[in-house]
């Protein structure tokens, strides 16, 4: 029987195979059961050029981190520092998750920041 696990890893090698195929910037998106994260990643996958999460001081500060709002939160910080680093436009790579819930709540939030994918 295949694992939960194995199956959302089997999407994101998809996902991230055809993101590969664009040469464009990547928005990965992981999420534990207390943290979410969100990196902007190089065409080449090689360096992070921006990064949020729920571990940093100003968001972790404000309480709860595993909500939709501290999504939300991670979402316009990401859209801010990748803007900050001149990224504009990105790919956004879910990493085999769902987009629903704290994926979709982050991603909307990135959006109206003013991020494109």
């Amino acid at each position: 029987m295949i694992s939960k696990k194995t199956s959302r890893l089997r999407r994101s090698k998809k996902a991230r195979a055809h993101i590969a195929q664009l040469g464009a910037y990547r928005l990965c998106v992981n999420k534990s059961s207390q943290h979410i994260y969100a990196q902007i990643i190089s065409p080449d996958g090689g360096k992070v050029l921006a990064s949020a999460s729920t571990l940093d001081k100003s968001l972790r500060s404000e309480g709860v981190t595993s909500n939709v709002e501290a999504a939300t939160k991670v979402g316009a910080l990401i859209a801010e520092r990748s803007k900050a680093a001149g990224i504009e436009e990105v790919a956004f790579d879910r990493s085999g998750f769902k987009f629903h819930g704290r994926v979709k709540a982050l991603a909307n939030a990135a959006r109206e920041a003013g991020l494109k994918f």
